[in-house]
């Protein structure tokens, strides 16, 4: 573990992670202190920003980073779909720039981060329906599917892959493939790491993950397979490539995944990177394992958008 890393392990644990202790969760609190957090890095040297906030954006509500036309070897409608975390309740497309737009300058591709509805206000199946009509108007504007590669990370990887499972459902054409960093896919909160991981999560309590989903689910079951996607079935799904750290409570949220997708039939590559915090690829550049973590990220993004073997199917420890 690099020093940087130790040093955010540190901070998580004294400003984060006694919030997830507490009996009952602040919505408005812990929104508060996520905007409070809120910093904007650099648009990449040569790229665009453009927002789309406006009334009337949807289904295309959010932020596209567009690299440089000059770009070698990058078709303009490579696109990589990407849905920030949160819990489904907090964050949005700003507070996830300094992952965003680390990932995107790796990929050289098109990226769009959506901002889609959040609960309790919106509870599901709200935030599923942003992913799949933004998906959707893609393809509807010209981009092939198999140009496209699905992202997120922690409930956003949780809905990135559960729009997968909807969108074959409903026999749409799928995309190239999918990345998943720390991914939340049991709202039922039932992996082994709830209870093995609590205390040594450096930002969660494991009492923490089943309080926080009833506001996205509402009155739907924990086990709804577009709500917790791990209770679907995943044949036919394009590859996946997911990334977790060894002392999450969510990591068999990430294990499970990749066991029931490759028996499948799914092509998965797991990464476990060792004391790694959720979604560590966010503190890029600070962290140099968030660096490193998404340059493989984006090696297999880079190789789905223009359909190349990915080579999936392991599991591997990142020591």
């Amino acid at each position: 573990m690099s020093w940087q890393s130790a040093i955010t392990c540190w901070f998580l644990r004294r400003q984060f992670r006694p919030e997830t202790l507490k009996p009952e969760i602040s919505v408005e609190r812990t929104r508060e202190h996520s905007d409070k957090r809120l910093w904007s890095p650099k648009v990449p040297r040569g790229w665009r920003l453009v927002e789309r906030y406006r009334p009337g954006d949807a289904p295309l509500r959010g932020e596209w980073l567009e690299p440089p036309a000059a770009m070698p070897a990058v078709a303009p409608t490579r696109t990589l779909l990407y849905i920030h975390g949160g819990g489904y309740y907090f964050c949005s497309p700003k507070t996830h720039r300094s992952l965003v737009f680390a990932l995107a300058a790796r990929c050289g591709i098109r990226t769009f981060s959506l901002d889609y509805r959040l609960a309790p206000e919106q509870p599901f199946p709200a935030a599923l329906d942003d992913a799949l009509a933004a998906y959707r108007q893609l393809l509807a504007e010209g981009t092939s599917a198999d140009s496209i590669v699905l992202a997120g990370d922690s409930a956003g990887g949780g809905l990135a892959l559960a729009t997968l499972v909807a969108l074959r459902d409903a026999g749409d054409p799928l995309p190239a493939a999918a990345l998943l960093f720390s991914p939340w896919t049991d709202l039922a909160a039932t992996g082994a790491t709830i209870a093995t991981n609590d205390g040594r999560d450096p930002m969660f309590y494991g009492v923490a993950i089943e309080r926080a989903a009833k506001f996205y689910l509402a009155d739907t079951p924990a086990t709804h397979p577009y709500a917790s996607p791990l209770y679907a079935d995943f044949a036919g799904l394009p590859p996946l490539f997911i990334q977790a750290g060894s002392t999450e409570v969510l990591l068999d949220d990430s294990r499970r995944v990749a066991e029931k997708a490759r028996a499948a039939g799914v092509p998965v590559d797991l990464e476990i990177w060792p004391d790694m915090p959720h979604v560590w690829q966010i503190y890029a550049p600070f962290v140099p394992e968030a660096g490193r973590a998404l340059d493989r990220a984006a090696a297999f993004v880079r190789r789905a958008a223009r359909g190349e073997p990915v080579h999936a199917s392991s599991d591997t420890s990142m020591v």
